[in-house]
C-alpha cells in the first residue's frame, strides 16, 4: 500500500474517531526481538471496558493486535506497547511507526519492567532527533477526565524508584508517551492477577482513562 493510500486511510480512521457517536478500534503493539509483547492479556479489555462504562470513549471491547510494520496500524488511532524484554525494529519497521506517529497516530508504551532499555534504543531509531523528555504534573495528560496531581501512580514496586511519565513531541504534538515504574497495565488486569487492591485498580484505569482521553482528543 503507498504511502498516499496510508495517509488518507489513516486520517479518514482519525477523523471517525473524533466523532461522539463513532467506536472506534485501539490496537496492542506486536513487536520482535523475543520480548513479550502479549503481557497483561485482560489489560486492554478491562481499561476499554473502563473506558466505555463512564462515557470516556466508545471503543470496540477487544483490542486488536497489530504488528509494527503492518498497514493495519494505520487503521488505529491508538496503540498499546507492553512487556519485560528486547524489542527489534527493522528499518521497515521503524519507517512504518514513524509516518503512523507523524501522521496522527498515538503510541503509549508501558514499562512491564525490564523493557526499558530496549524500547529507549528502539524508539531513538524512530525518533533520532528528538528527545523523550519527562512531563510536568501540570501537563494535561495528568488532569484529562481524573485529577493525578502528581503524576503517575505507584502501581507496583520494583526499585524504589518514582513513577515516571516520559513524552515524545513531533511539532509540538505529543505522539508517544511513555509509562516508566508504574506497572499501569498490571493494574489493568483484574487484581486477583497480581493481588493488586482495589484502590491501586481504580488508579491505574483512572490513569489509563486520561491516556485514552488525551490521545484522542489532541
Amino acid at each position: 500500500m503507498s504511502k498516499i493510500i496510508h495517509t488518507a486511510l489513516f486520517l479518514l480512521i482519525s477523523l471517525c474517531s473524533f466523532s461522539q457517536n463513532t467506536t472506534v478500534r485501539i490496537g496492542l503493539l506486536k513487536y520482535n526481538g523475543g520480548g513479550d509483547w502479549y503481557a497483561n492479556p485482560g489489560s486492554l479489555p478491562n481499561l476499554i471496558e473502563f473506558c466505555n462504562r463512564n462515557n470516556i470513549a466508545s471503543i470496540y471491547k477487544d483490542a486488536n493486535i497489530v504488528e509494527v510494520g503492518s498497514p493495519e496500524l494505520f487503521s488505529y488511532p491508538f496503540v498499546h506497547l507492553t512487556g519485560h524484554g528486547n524489542i527489534v525494529l527493522n528499518n521497515q519497521e521503524v519507517t512504518n511507526l514513524r509516518k503512523y506517529l507523524e501522521g496522527g497516530g498515538f503510541l503509549h508504551v508501558d514499562d512491564n519492567y525490564g523493557l526499558n532499555a530496549y524500547f529507549r534504543r528502539e524508539i531513538k531509531k524512530v525518533f533520532p532527533n528528538e528527545k523523550m523528555i519527562e512531563l510536568p504534573f501540570s501537563h494535561p495528560i495528568y488532569h484529562q477526565v481524573y485529577e493525578f496531581p502528581n503524576g503517575l501512580p505507584k502501581i507496583h514496586e520494583h526499585d524504589g524508584k518514582p513513577p515516571q511519565g516520559f513524552g515524545i513531541f513531533h511539532k509540538g504534538r505529543l505522539v508517544c508517551f511513555y509509562t516508566y515504574e508504574t506497572d499501569l497495565g498490571d493494574g489493568w488486569e483484574d487484581t486477583s492477577v497480581h493481588n493488586d487492591t482495589e484502590i491501586n485498580h481504580q488508579k491505574a484505569l483512572k490513569m489509563g482513562a486520561n491516556i485514552i482521553s488525551y490521545s484522542f482528543s489532541n
